[in-house]
């Protein structure tokens, strides 16, 4: 099926949810401009006056950031693969998180009970052969992607092992399809596999396995984070 014949991928979490505050609003605006800001500035040849320009502006916003608090707590959560709840809030997820500059950012849906799909074009910044995205992140994004089709097995985990295959080169500046799939449980294994196109041709093939987490592990990790929150908030 070609790739215009498919169905639009509709993200499946709600990214209204938490909050309709304006300041999210501004927050993925912001996020936005940046994304922006990076894919110009890449492969930018701009005369030297007007770069420190840019970069005085730029680290003088940084410390006025610095004056305000930071978040306490967490919004969401930053993956969807042990969010207990795959329609949640994720604007601050390094992968699909709307409200974080460094997400492409990857719209992720369900298309079955044990299927998945996910689009993203990835721009300059994420290359690494010439014209292509660099594997690290092709790598990321089957992680992010297989690991919102584990949370489907009912036991979610986080990522033990995960293998790419790397066919053919993944072009930049063009859409890219993956597709997910929860393929069976043994125990606290979750098999998942997945692959991700460019037009219509397979570029990367994909196997995971996630460990189901054990009562109470999320919950230690943000309690870990939260003391580090408290230590390092009067610091940055």
């Amino acid at each position: 099926m070609s790739e215009n014949d498919r169905p639009e991928i509709r993200a499946h979490w709600d990214i209204t949810k938490v909050t309709n505050s304006e300041m999210w609003s501004q927050k993925r605006r912001l996020a936005d401009a940046m994304r922006l800001v990076i894919e110009r500035l890449v492969p930018s040849n701009a005369p030297v006056d007007e770069l420190r320009a840019a970069a005085d502006g730029l680290e003088r916003y940084a410390e006025a950031l610095r004056a305000h608090p930071r978040l306490h707590g967490i919004y969401g959560h930053a993956e969807s693969a042990n969010s207990g709840d795959v329609g949640a809030f994720f604007d601050q997820s390094p992968l699909i998180g709307l409200a974080n500059p460094l997400a492409p950012p990857i719209t992720v849906g369900r298309t079955g009970d044990r299927t998945a799909a996910a689009t993203v074009t990835f721009g300059s910044a994420y290359e690494g052969p010439p014209g292509c995205v660099h594997g690290g992140f092709v790598a990321a994004a089957f992680d992010e992607v297989l690991g919102y089709a584990q949370s489907m097995s009912g036991a979610p985990g986080m990522t033990g092992t995960l293998k790419v295959r790397y066919r053919k080169p993944t072009p930049l500046h063009q859409q890219l399809r993956f597709e997910a799939r929860f393929v069976r449980m043994e125990g606290r294994k979750i098999f998942c596999e997945g692959t991700v196109e460019a037009n219509d041709v397979i570029t990367a093939e994909a196997e995971g396995i996630f460990i189901s987490a054990r009562p109470g592990s999320m919950e230690g990790l943000l309690r870990k984070r939260e003391a580090w929150e408290q230590e390092h908030q009067d610091r940055d």
